[in-house]
């Protein structure tokens, strides 16, 4: 069977395709179990169930919660952002909605914010200054959560700068504003009352939003797991695109040897399209913890 417990859509986040594209193209990969696991929401989530059963796969809900996670002590300490995957919750329960519901205006504050950040580098510039209608047409193009890559494509269709690269470079990163400091023992409690567990997405992702900022030696990771995070999630992602197979073993051993849940995923934007390419294997799906929440 394939597996694939990390895509995105853009219907709900910043996938390239609709939910209903995501589910044609997996039935055409013949991925067994998927989860739709968007940025910081659920509200699609019914649909996704719906359309997992009419295209026979077993579905198991998912959300991906970004992490302020505070690494070091007294004046060392720093923030670093980790990703942690949320499986098998309930989707009615109120508490993960409506927390959920509350980041998504943040968001929405936080581009503002950004937006009056960018106008004062381009008074610097002589770049004619973005107003409310400019706000307007960003939020129109959101199908899912807003964030600042919808902001880097429009700077690319306004012709401010050529690619989303640029548009971070000499931007993005000058004018971000934090994003809503999300505890790890809140996303935790959030899932965990809502009946799921929390997973621990890519923690050495290379691409950053990992431990890889920390540590690129898996030892040193691992130890962090265990002294910060172990208490908090019930399982690792093992299989991700992004990882080498050092990563992989190394990371199937530590979930083994603490009793945690395996779970691996593409973390499929669309761009390439990727779902349903990794050698996951079927015993990931029969996991208790994994398999009684599968619907």
């Amino acid at each position: 069977m394939i597996i694939d417990l990390h895509i995105h859509t853009k219907t709900g986040s910043d996938g390239n395709l609709p939910i209903e594209q995501v589910f044609t193209e997996a039935k055409s990969r013949r991925i067994g179990l998927i989860s739709i696991t968007d940025h910081d929401s659920i509200e699609w989530q019914g649909t996704a169930i719906t359309l997992a059963a009419r295209h026979g796969m077993s579905y198991i809900t998912g959300v991906e919660l970004n992490v302020t996670f505070q690494y070091g002590n007294g004046s060392r300490s720093r923030s670093v952002s980790l990703d942690f995957l949320g499986y098998g919750y309930d989707i009615r329960n109120t508490e993960l909605k409506d927390r959920l519901q509350f980041i998504k205006e943040y968001r929405e504050k936080r581009a503002r914010q950004i937006l009056d950040n960018l106008n004062a580098e381009f008074d610097q510039e002589g770049i004619p200054r973005f107003t409310e209608r400019d706000l307007e047409d960003i939020q129109s193009s959101v199908d899912g959560v807003f964030g600042r890559p919808h902001i880097a494509n429009y700077l690319i269709e306004k012709g401010i700068v050529r690619d989303k690269q640029e548009a971070f470079d000499k931007y993005l990163i000058k004018c971000d504003v934090p994003k809503y400091p999300l505890s790890l023992a809140e996303a935790s409690h959030l899932i965990r009352h809502a009946g799921g567990i929390l997973v621990f997405a890519h923690p050495n992702d290379p691409n950053g939003t990992s431990l890889a900022t920390i540590t690129h030696e898996l030892t040193q990771q691992t130890a962090i797991i265990e002294d910060h995070i172990l208490n908090h999630i019930d399982g690792v992602e093992c299989w991700h695109s992004r990882n080498d197979a050092a990563t992989t073993a190394h990371y199937i051993e530590f979930a083994r040897s603490h009793d945690l849940v395996m779970t691996g995923g593409s973390d499929c934007h669309q761009k390439p399209i990727i779902m349903g390419t990794l050698d996951i294997p079927d015993w990931v799906a029969r996991q208790p913890s994994l398999e009684r929440r599968i619907v």
